[in-house]
C-alpha cells in the first residue's frame, strides 16, 4: 500500500517527519483527511489536532495556524507551532493561557497585539484539550 511522506515544519525546527498511512488536518473549513494519491492541494489550517495513522497506530500533534500543501504523496505542513502529546506540560500551558488572557484584557487597541494574543490562547487551549482528551 502506498504511503505519504509527512513533514511538519515550524519556524524553529522540523517538528515531525515520517512515512505515514494517512493524515487528518484541522483545515479552516473543517477536518480534512489525506490519503496516498490525494489530489494536489494547498489550504490554510487552524489551531487544532493533526492525527496521523502510522503502521496501524494513531499519533497526535497539537498545531497552531498555518498552511498545508499536498503534492504527489508528500504532505508539507508549515505551522507556527507543533507539539506532541508527550511534550505538553499541562501546568505550563495553563499558565500560558492565564498570562495571555491577562495581557489581552489590558491590551491596547493594537490589532496585531490582540491577534497574536488570541492566537496564543487558541494554540494553548488546543494543547490542553488534546492532552486531557488522550489522558481520559
Amino acid at each position: 500500500m502506498p504511503t505519504l511522506q509527512l513533514e511538519i515544519v515550524t519556524p524553529e525546527k522540523k517538528a515531525y517527519e515520517a512515512e505515514v498511512d494517512s493524515v487528518v488536518l484541522p483545515a479552516v473549513e473543517g477536518e480534512m483527511g489525506i490519503l496516498p494519491n490525494h489530489m494536489p492541494l494547498m489550504t490554510a489550517i487552524q489551531a487544532g489536532e493533526i492525527r496521523v495513522m502510522r503502521s496501524g497506530k494513531e499519533e497526535s500533534l497539537a498545531v497552531g495556524e498555518g498552511f498545508v500543501e499536498v503534492s504527489g504523496n508528500k504532505v508539507s505542513v508549515l505551522t507556527e507551532a507543533a507539539i506532541t502529546i508527550e511534550d505538553i506540560d499541562e501546568g505550563q500551558v495553563e499558565e500560558a493561557i492565564k498570562r495571555a488572557q491577562e495581557a489581552l484584557a489590558t491590551a491596547k487597541s493594537d490589532p496585531d497585539e490582540v491577534a497574536a494574543l488570541a492566537a496564543s490562547i487558541a494554540r494553548s487551549t488546543v494543547q490542553l484539550q488534546l492532552k486531557r482528551k488522550k489522558r481520559a
